[in-house]
């Protein structure tokens, strides 16, 4: 072999160990993949809202009674209804005998209680009140033929009361706490319904009860009185003394409805046509 042959055959073998040593070069390792990014957390669900048991005694219409279905209804309940929503309150009514019902609140029976309860200086001492959201006066019912004209025709006459109310407060007064002649029931309707049967000569009650009492039984004969002396009552909703938290939202709802109609449709929806 030539020493030129031999000089070509050491840079082809030189060459084809470079070729080789290029091929066989370990690759780049690979680039570590990102983690992928996290699933955006899922809201938290809206908290439940909170459920408000009221008590109410559903023998008052218009503010509270049960419709054919056996459904509590009623201006009341309307009221309350449209105050909680604009607060997230849930409210439930549950049927309370009045006679029981300041007693149901104070043991924790019930969280409120709507039931054209007037706001009173006595009454404050064992509950609290929201904003007055009705304004009442008494009224006398009594036979369309009869003399009465005023509250003192009554002093002594007999006069049906639904136990417990301001109208039991005022002939209280008229005729003094031993009276025989104070009938008491356990709603105005029943008081009424004596009204009607002759057993008493009038009926002392919250004008939006006789009112609406007198509307919806036109063949019933009776007539409404009022009198001066008869002075303004507020409703308020009661809540257990010292509830200041829940207090504080009812208001709220009563504002907020106030202020936005929904109170004055409800109003006109039980009353405009007894102005």
């Amino acid at each position: 072999m030539t020493f030129k042959r031999q000089l070509l055959q050491s840079v082809a073998a030189l060459s084809v160990g470079l070729f080789l040593s290029g091929c066989g070069k370990a690759p780049p390792a690979p680039v570590a993949a990102e983690p992928a990014a996290s699933a955006a957390a899922a809201p938290a669900p809206a908290p439940a809202a909170k459920v408000v048991t009221v008590g109410t005694d559903p023998t008052y219409a218009p503010f509270e009674f049960q419709n054919e279905k056996g459904e509590i209804v009623g201006f009341d309940i309307d009221v309350l209804t449209a105050a909680a929503h604009k607060t997230g309150l849930e409210v439930k009514f549950v049927s309370t005998p009045w006679e029981g019902a300041f007693t149901a609140l104070a043991q924790g029976d019930r969280d409120v209680l709507v039931s054209a309860i007037t706001i009173t200086d006595e009454r404050k001492q064992t509950m609290d009140f929201s904003d007055s959201y009705f304004e009442a006066r008494q009224l006398i019912a009594v036979p369309a033929q009869s003399a009465v004209t005023k509250l003192d025709d009554l002093k002594k006459k007999k006069i049906g009361v639904q136990t417990g109310t301001t109208g039991e407060e005022v002939v209280v007064k008229l005729q003094g706490k031993t009276s025989t002649n104070i009938k008491r029931f356990e709603s105005t309707p029943l008081a009424l319904a004596e009204l009607a049967a002759g057993g008493v000569d009038a009926v002392v009650a919250d004008n939006g009860v006789v009112i609406h009492y007198l509307a919806n039984n036109p063949n019933a004969g009776f007539k409404s009185i009022s009198d001066a002396g008869f002075a303004p009552e507020f409703y308020g909703v009661a809540v257990k003394k010292g509830n200041a938290e829940l207090l504080a939202q009812i208001n709220k709802g009563l504002a907020d409805i106030k202020a936005d109609g929904s109170y004055q449709a409800i109003n006109d929806k039980y009353f405009k046509q007894a102005k």
